[in-house]
């Protein structure tokens, strides 16, 4: 069954190369969705896929990529949004000029 998992990584979790790594981990296990830095330091993973292929992405999630340090995982179900692939979105800085 797909479902649809919004996941806020908390931590040590920018500059780390934590959204590129969430990127190729998504791609190598099927999930499809984005993920981008916030504002307060955190990351944002919007994911779709099997429940089996969510719940191992989750678990990579709660490490990430060597140079993290993750302090808090958080998970909350949606309704589906359909993503045709996993893409990392800019920055909100980039934005503003």
């Amino acid at each position: 069954m797909k479902k649809h998992f919004t996941i806020v990584v908390k931590g040590k979790v920018q500059g780390v190369y934590f959204r590129r790594d969430t990127q190729i981990e998504a791609r190598k296990l099927g999930v499809l969705g984005t993920v981008a830095n916030q504002e307060d330091g955190s990351v944002i993973i919007e994911s779709e896929g099997e429940t089996s292929v969510l719940e191992a992405f989750l678990a990579w999630c709660n490490h990430g990529p060597a140079l993290a340090n993750v302090t808090s995982v958080e998970k909350t179900e949606g309704a589906l949004q359909h993503y045709t692939s996993f893409d990392v979105l800019a920055e909100p800085s980039d934005f503003l000029s």
